[in-house]
């Protein structure tokens, strides 16, 4: 069975005990590294194998660019944990790498306009091996399976739009995470403004838990005290050329304009022949119970 060839990190903050994503990957036989606070190092030793827990440096807190005059007086958000791992990934000589909020429960295929959980490692393979084939994808990622509606036409990726949750990133892009909130978005539209390329699989999803929903993380550091509009005033703040803040679903939310990076194009690698036909990676489509 094939296997990802680049390596996952899983930044986590209070959630040992529901570990969505972590449990996701080991049904899927996925590799991965769960990426921690020092003070909550034990309690996710105490249900995960240790070799794959791993503590951020305090110091990437102390370093990291929140993007407000506010530093260490209230939580940095994962930005500084996602930094961390990007470092970590260059540091064991990797040319990309995964990593991954703790709270997506299942990643699917779109196949026929329905949702199939996929259970083997065939939708990192086939991320991977697409995105290297140009040479100006910073960038890519799953859609969430709420935005991939079996009533609607979906194309099997978008090219240049956010990427949300679970990022595939070039290692030797000029970036680092930065915003206490919205940091996926900020970085998206960095790389975005210089240029380069995202793409956004729709023909694989991730199973995600909503904003506000599980306890830990951003929920405990941010949302269930202040809500969603000091994060959408972030990024309107930060990008104020494409973001402003808008009133929907009965909660703030930011609004993005990304049509001016439309027609930035995908650059093949000169030494590399696109596929014909079709790879399903090893995937089958049975009937599971239970």
């Amino acid at each position: 069975m094939k296997v990802n060839r680049y390596p996952i990190y899983i930044v986590s903050k209070g959630r040992w005990e529901s570990r969505y994503t972590s449990k996701a990957l080991e049904k899927m036989r996925v590799p991965y590294y769960m990426v921690v606070d020092a003070e909550e190092y034990d309690e996710y030793c105490s249900v995960i194998d240790e070799h794959k827990v791993l503590v951020m440096d305090k110091q990437a807190e102390i370093d990291y660019e929140t993007c407000d005059d506010l530093g260490l007086s209230k939580a940095v958000g994962p930005g500084a944990k996602r930094n961390w791992c990007w470092q970590h990934a260059i540091s064991i000589g990797a040319d990309r790498h995964w990593v991954m909020d703790d709270n997506i429960s299942s990643f699917m295929r779109l196949h026929n306009n329905f949702h199939h959980r996929v259970w083997t490692p065939a939708p990192f393979c086939a991320l991977e091996d697409f995105v290297d084939r140009y040479e100006n994808v910073a960038m890519a990622g799953f859609n969430y399976d709420f935005f991939c509606q079996s009533k609607l036409k979906h194309p099997p990726y978008r090219k240049n739009t956010r990427i949300y949750s679970c990022n595939l990133i070039k290692n030797d892009v000029p970036y680092k995470w930065r915003g206490r909130y919205n940091e996926d978005t900020i970085l998206s539209l960095d790389m975005l403004k210089d240029n380069l390329c995202t793409i956004q699989f729709n023909v694989f999803n991730q199973e995600k838990a909503g904003t506000n929903i599980m306890k830990g993380g951003n929920t405990d550091a941010f949302y269930k005290d202040e809500g969603t509009l000091p994060k959408s005033e972030m990024l309107a703040e930060v990008h104020p050329d494409v973001a402003k803040v808008v009133w929907r679903y009965g909660r703030w939310h930011h609004h993005v304009n990304y049509n001016p990076f439309k027609t930035v194009p995908l650059i093949k690698k000169k030494d590399v022949t696109i596929p014909q036909g079709f790879n399903n990676y090893g995937m089958k489509l049975v009937s599971r119970v239970g």
